[in-house]
């Protein structure tokens, strides 16, 4: 399992050397700390890795039951204008003037090669699109979507609203019992609800590969919805350990590790985030660059690993054929408690990236050989109705 060093070193901010009075603290940070939480900085904030339970409890938790997360670290976005989705086209790849009202969407800010800028969540409400990004670009985000947008659209950063994540097989059964008609609700859907009268902007959407929901709420009632959730009886504090874990078993990126600015989104397998209309048509940046990578291909592609035995292999491990050539690194990787045994994504050369290749980890110099197989590592238990 990742310790504290390991977590510590996959923060979504690779510069943690903030002291603890200057980083900033969530609407929850007093909650965690009751808890008994072990806070560390992440992205800029005092975040909490884990719980008395250890980071083992909390991922089997989530796996089995439901676990709450505090992920107010997020930018909460909305984009006001006469056509947000056909302006925000023109920064990210993805199909948004076909985006249903009240529905959302996964996609990236590339730039002019291609690469990713950042990874985020799109929602249509309606009126405005309600746009959710990564902690650590929150701020970078916010500037790239001013200048690209200036003169169609208002960004306007919502600072004054937490987010909770509900993740878990129960969580359905939980929040029916304080949001009525939140189980049917489909996958990849939002709705404005009531949590014991405290509005909320639910979307059944997370990043841990199980069923569940984030809940947007003012800062001033986080803490209330939080003990409510926490209340019921099959729901636990989770940490950002176990985030990351879970996240890991379901093949599911993490900025700043297996994709950045140098990687594509084809490159990182996330052809299926592109509609047909955005790869005839482009029209966002870097689009010449990833219509020839889909046309043409791409000399190396992410994928998922199993290394053989007990031994994790951490990012940066070197990946080598057969004859000791270099043909990739580990991107994430770790212990998978669902599995049971060590699971790692990275980047290898396309000959060697079909499920079944075998390859080498290069781990603290010592050869340990593993087996290129297909994402996701535990079956994603998304709700589809």
């Amino acid at each position: 399992m990742p310790d504290y060093a390991r977590v510590h070193a996959l923060s979504e901010n690779r510069a943690l050397t903030s002291s603890p009075d200057s980083l900033k603290k969530t609407p929850l940070h007093r909650l965690h700390v009751e808890l008994g939480a072990k806070m560390v900085p992440f992205a800029g904030y005092d975040m909490p890795v884990q719980y008395p339970a250890g980071i083992l409890k909390e991922h089997l938790h989530t796996r089995a039951h439901a676990g709450l997360f505090d992920v107010s670290h997020m930018g909460q976005l909305r984009l006001h204008g006469a056509n947000p989705a056909a302006a925000l086209e023109s920064l990210v790849p993805a199909e948004l003037q076909a985006l249903a009202p009240m529905r959302m969407r996964y996609t990236q800010f590339t730039n002019d090669q291609g690469g990713i800028l950042d990874d985020l969540m799109v929602t249509n409400a309606g009126d405005h699109l309600f746009v959710v990004v990564n902690a650590a670009c929150k701020h970078a985000d916010i500037a790239h979507l001013q200048a690209g947008l200036a003169g169609r659209v208002a960004v306007e950063y919502l600072e004054d609203r937490a987010l909770l994540a509900l993740q878990g097989p129960a969580a359905a059964a939980v929040l029916s019992r304080l949001v009525p008609g939140a189980a049917t609700m489909p996958f990849m859907s939002f709705a404005k609800a009531a949590i014991r009268g405290i509005p909320v902007l639910l979307t059944r959407s997370g990043y841990t590969g199980e069923d569940g929901y984030e809940i947007s709420v003012v800062n001033a009632e986080a803490e209330a919805v939080a003990h409510l959730l926490l209340g019921e009886p099959e729901v636990s504090p989770i940490g950002l350990g176990a985030r990351d874990s879970l996240r890991l078993e379901c093949g599911l990126c993490l900025y700043g590790h297996d994709i950045d600015q140098t990687t594509t989104p084809v490159e990182a397998a996330l052809m299926w985030s592109i509609a047909k209309r955005r790869r005839e048509q482009g029209g966002f940046p870097g689009a010449a660059v990833v219509q020839a990578q889909l046309r043409d291909g791409v000399a190396r592609k992410r994928v998922g690993i199993r290394p053989e035995g007990r031994q994790p292999a951490r990012e940066h491990t070197e990946i080598v054929d057969a004859a000791g050539v270099r043909i990739g690194e580990v991107t994430s990787g770790g212990f998978g408690p669902t599995l049971g045994g060590p699971v790692a994504m990275g980047y290898v050369a396309t000959a060697q990236a079909a499920p079944g290749s075998a390859v080498t980890l290069m781990v603290r110099g010592k050869p340990l050989p593993a087996q290129v197989v297909k994402l996701p590592f535990v079956p994603q238990n998304y709700y589809r109705g």
